[in-house]
């Protein structure tokens, strides 16, 4: 029987994102410049018998991984991985799995001017703005930056789009209410 679901249960909400970096050490640098705590670190494998079944990745290989906070509202794990088949080629933005990492700023030109003094990091081209082409979100200013091991960013500002569609942002943030045992019956 193929059942159909509308959507997986117990879902709650998004835990984090992940990337894989040739160099943990550089890559914890700059997402420290874009405001991340590091939480934690850990280590995994090798583990012949761990590793290609709950991973997919090669019996010999091995990580690190670091977990930050990135205020106000996103988790980051960054992995650096070991394998003796491990390919150094990070999807384009046109490939299969290809992605990018987005922030809202205030004015993309100073971050411009800030990330152009960060080594390992090239913005693309420069700073673009959304046409009418794109009602809904006419007056985005955006540009690509892509670090030197693949990941693309992007920062946007949107404080001139005229009626924005609804995104997830800090009107649909709220504080969790804590419960102590006093306040129990």
């Amino acid at each position: 029987m193929n059942e159909t679901i509308d959507r997986l249960p117990g879902i709650q909400h998004v835990d984090h994102v992940a990337f894989t970096v040739p160099d943990l050490e550089a890559a914890a640098r700059l997402f420290t410049l874009l405001g991340a705590e590091e939480l934690y670190r850990s280590t995994r494998g090798p583990d012949p018998a761990v590793m290609p079944e709950h991973f997919g990745v090669p019996a010999d290989a091995h990580l690190e991984l670091r977990m930050f906070r990135l205020p106000p509202n996103l988790n980051v794990e960054l992995f650096q991985w070991w394998s003796a088949d491990r390919s150094l080629t990070f999807p384009r933005a046109s490939d299969a799995g290809g992605h990018h990492l987005c922030f809202v700023v205030d004015d993309v030109d100073d971050v411009v001017t800030a990330i152009g003094r960060f080594e390992g990091v090239t913005i693309l081209g420069h700073r673009k703005e959304v046409a009418g082409d794109s009602p809904a979100v006419a007056g985005n200013r955006w540009v690509y930056a892509r670090t030197d091991w693949g990941l693309i960013l992007e920062f946007v500002d949107r404080s001139r789009v005229q009626d924005p569609p609804r995104l997830v942002g800090p009107a649909d943030w709220t504080t969790p209410t804590i419960t102590t045992t006093k306040d129990l019956p």
